[in-house]
């Protein structure tokens, strides 16, 4: 059913990420793992695996930026993930697609106004609250061609596709908070299959108009093998996200680890409770700004006893990741939320790859460490 998927060469600007721009899996950070580990786990229960996370020294097929709101260089709204984003924009030959719920960073604007004006084919799906704003008006001035999805509900997407055979998504809108003040993740896939994948539900709404329900479940590979590693890629409100990830986290036997912006979605909610009465640990951090609002689960599962904390960055918590057993991991622009269920346009991708997983709990344990039990 699924093909592996062979790698396309990585740029030396790819390989150079890890170094330039600060993120978590840099070098420098490699030296505070683990202390930071160390303190983590003498607060966890002593059943808690004891995962090591390492660092990548040599480019793959799947690879994940992070932003990091307290690094010196984020005051100076430079060195952050758009930076990397913008070496790949400026290598692209051909054709980009984007569709992005809110731009406003100079620096990628600039980008995709520079490879519009050396023939690259360059394509802009938004939110319509957003289609008047200065970087947009910008595109359409250009002659970038750009649609909204003119109507109540979000198009809450943030994915880029490259040339055909590479995917950008995650959580982090392309703004100053996104990449600065927020804590969000930027993932990186090559693979022509994914490609295709998130190229598919780009012109469903940029060529057919389809927003919300009346999007259609034809992704074209909803499982593909990358240099080994099963990807399964998800659209919402089409595709069931909410019973894949019940179904997901009902299959964990260690550990789950969560990161939610907000969580309203009671199948979920009551997923993990059946998981921790099974002995599974469970251990989340959601945003402190969302965790009492209308519908939100987090009282009801921190009542049960579940090890719900709330976030301590002074902006946003904005990640929507899953972290299963250290082995997979869900991210994407899908919030744990009715909403991303059945109304927006989202996008979810869950990777079945250990290393990847370790770097996500790196993350998780940087945001747990900061926030309030």
């Amino acid at each position: 059913m699924k093909n592996n998927q062979s790698e396309a060469p990585a740029t030396e600007k790819h390989r150079r990420w890890a170094f330039d721009h600060g993120n978590l899996i840099a070098i420098g950070i490699l030296l505070l793992q683990v202390a930071l580990i160390t303190i983590f786990r003498q607060q966890m229960p002593s059943g808690e695996p004891q995962a090591v996370p390492t660092v990548p020294t040599t480019p793959e097929p799947i690879e994940v930026l992070f932003t990091n709101p307290n690094a010196p260089y984020a005051g100076d709204l430079r060195g952050g993930p758009d930076e990397v984003l913008v070496d790949v924009i400026d290598e692209a030959g051909e054709t980009i697609d984007l569709a992005i719920y809110h731009l406003n960073l100079y620096s990628l604007r600039d980008a995709l106004l520079r490879a519009h004006y050396r023939g690259v084919k360059v394509r802009i799906v938004t939110e319509d609250k957003y289609r008047m704003k200065p970087e947009i008006q910008a595109f359409e001035a250009a002659g970038i061609p750009v649609r909204d999805d003119e109507r109540r509900h979000l198009m809450h997407h943030k994915f880029i596709v490259i040339d055909g055979n590479e995917v950008w998504t995650g959580s982090m809108n392309l703004t100053v908070n996104g990449a600065y003040h927020n804590d969000n993740n930027l993932i990186r896939i090559e693979s022509e299959k994914i490609a295709e994948d998130y190229r598919r539900e780009f012109e469903e709404m940029f060529l057919e108009d389809r927003f919300g329900a009346l999007s259609r479940p034809d992704t074209p590979y909803p499982i593909v093998i990358v240099a080994g590693s099963p990807v399964e890629v998800y659209f919402s409100p089409d595709d069931g996200v909410a019973g894949r990830i019940v179904r997901i986290l009902q299959d964990a036997e260690r550990s789950i680890h969560l990161l939610a912006f907000t969580f309203t979605a009671d199948p979920i909610a009551e997923a993990l409770l059946e998981r921790d009465a099974a002995g599974v640990e469970i251990h989340a951090v959601v945003e402190a700004s969302q965790a009492s609002g209308l519908g939100s689960d987090v009282d009801r599962l921190r009542k049960a006893g579940l090890d719900i904390r709330l976030d301590g960055n002074p902006a946003r918590m904005h990640h929507k990741v899953i972290i299963i057993d250290e082995e997979i991991v869900l991210t994407g622009s899908y919030n744990f939320s009715r909403s991303a269920e059945e109304k927006n346009d989202e996008n979810t991708i869950i990777i079945h790859n250990h290393n990847l997983a370790e770097q996500f709990l790196i993350e998780f344990i940087r945001i747990y460490e900061n926030a309030v039990p």
